[in-house]
């Protein structure tokens, strides 16, 4: 009774346990496809954030690691700080695009998406004035630091 890399997608990652505003964490190696709190193939270890404690097999993480598995981006950071795997860490989410490819931040998108959806002038004259207002900041800030030299 092997296993078969062929027919599975294996990944490393973290499952929530824990209750509400005391998060802990397993670290499970289970299929891509199953859901996040499903079933899984075998526990690795755990993690919780509150009081910073965790606790890895790294022995088993190897092993699945050697089978073919992949780990989250979350779990590989974790694995190089704990010293498990070698090599560099991996960035974890990655920030929203505009439709013309520029990166903006979550705040831009919510607000765009805001008057996307309403197509309310008002709306628009003020994230305009909050634009010129944080503008005029800007330049003033610069004009302090010239004067300042």
């Amino acid at each position: 009774m092997g296993f078969n890399e062929n027919n599975y997608m294996l990944i490393i990652r973290l499952t929530r346990r824990g209750r509400r505003n005391d998060p802990s964490f397993r670290l499970v190696v289970t299929e891509r496809g199953n859901p996040i709190r499903g079933k899984f193939l075998e526990g690795l270890g755990f993690y919780n954030p509150k009081l910073k404690t965790k606790s890895f097999d790294k022995e088993r993480i190897l092993y699945w690691l050697g089978q073919g598995a992949k780990t989250s981006a979350t779990v590989h950071n974790m694995l190089v700080d704990e010293g498990i795997i070698s090599g560099s860490k991996v960035k974890t989410w990655r920030p929203k695009k505009k439709e013309g490819g520029e990166i903006v931040s979550s705040q831009e998108a919510v607000k765009t998406e805001a008057i996307q959806q309403s197509g309310n002038k008002e709306v628009e004259k003020i994230n305009e004035a909050a634009k010129e207002e944080s503008r005029t900041e800007e330049t003033v800030v610069g004009q302090e630091n010239i004067s300042e030299k």
